[in-house]
């Protein structure tokens, strides 16, 4: 089963706002299709995003009516431009995109040749993303001894990476399959509950002991020794540390941070944005619907205002460690993380 699938002319992706009540399946016939459903939180998790997008183009270019290279190009920066448009704190996508159009432009040959080519990227890619996965889990699993307790937030599964392992719950999973007793904390992960709806479907169903705990029961987790470790993912890392995560997150680093429990973040290089600086992150603010409403029952009274980010920033100084594919980065990040991203 697959988060995300090119199929033919066509994305097909699991509709995450549906689970765990129904597992449905939504087609994706165009641009604008793929668009709307990373707005509308049908395709989430940042290594999803970024392949719902690359497969965003690889639509368009099989769409295009362009004769030539030339032609091509241009409706696939339109719809790039558009795709960049749908989320803007994930750096995944933003990799992503600028990587299949980067193929394109240097395809030669016949149109016929650049729809190939952006094809042929784009399925390159999802082998990637399924490779780094299965890494991301064995590099993470050694920081999870027999008997622990992982701490998660949101969800950082399969689903949030297209259909591998997932990043933090990669760790996780390979710890299990090691013959490591390992037991998990999922927060609910509000306003739109991917902690509870997914991250425990998920556990669920590979028979892993997970227990949900509302977000702000963290802290009497944490004081009262309930939990070994934390393991969260990401949606964008700077080069000196920080971390852009699901809201949430630095609450949780802050507490882990006070009662001496290791706080790892698991992502993968693609996650990793060396050129900006924290003040230049953009949090990425959504539907005050979605603070008003839980399953469209109104739960606020008319006329209180909302503040509803998807993301926050933790500092560098409340991360124990980094786990990528090429390995475990520890501080200082600002030495260590440039040193990865250069190793071949």
């Amino acid at each position: 089963m697959r988060a995300v699938e090119l199929k033919g002319k066509k994305v097909v992706l699991i509709d995450q706002t549906k689970l765990p009540d129904r597992l449905k399946t939504l087609e994706c016939l165009t641009v604008e299709d793929v668009a709307r459903a990373i707005e509308g939180m049908k395709i989430r998790g940042a290594p999803a995003v970024g392949i719902a997008g690359a497969m965003g183009l690889a639509i368009a270019a099989l769409g295009s009516k362009g004769k030539t290279k030339r032609e091509i190009l241009k409706d696939l920066k339109r719809a790039a431009a558009r795709l960049r448009r749908t989320r803007p704190t994930g750096a995944d996508l933003f990799t992503r995109l600028e990587r299949v159009v980067g193929v394109a432009e240097r395809a030669k040959g016949s149109a016929e040749e650049v729809r190939r080519a952006v094809v042929m990227e784009v399925k390159c890619i999802v082998r990637e993303v399924d490779e780094t996965d299965r890494t991301l889990g064995t590099i993470g699993a050694k920081l999870i001894r027999d008997n622990d307790t992982v701490l998660t937030h949101c969800n950082a599964g399969w689903l949030a990476t297209g259909g591998g392992y997932g990043t933090a719950l990669a760790a996780v999973r390979m710890a299990k399959e090691e013959g490591k007793r390992v037991r998990v904390i999922a927060t609910e992960t509000r306003p739109l509950l991917q902690g509870a709806r997914l991250t425990a479907w998920e556990l669920k169903r590979d028979g892993i002991n997970v227990t949900v705990i509302t977000d702000n029961m963290v802290g009497y987790c944490l004081s009262n020794r309930m939990v070994d470790l934390v393991m969260v993912g990401a949606d964008r890392i700077l080069k000196d540390g920080h971390v852009i995560n699901k809201i949430g997150t630095y609450t949780i680093a802050v507490a882990a941070k006070r009662h001496r429990i290791p706080f790892y973040v698991v992502a993968p290089l693609s996650t990793f944005d060396p050129k900006s600086e924290v003040r230049e992150v953009k949090i990425e603010e959504r539907d005050r619907r979605e603070i008003e409403e839980i399953f469209g029952k109104r739960v606020l009274p008319r006329g209180v205002k909302t503040l509803n980010p998807a993301f926050d920033i933790t500092p560098p100084d409340l991360v124990t460690a980094i786990v990528t594919e090429r390995g475990i980065v520890y501080p200082p990040f600002r030495k260590k993380i440039p040193e990865i991203l250069r190793t071949p």
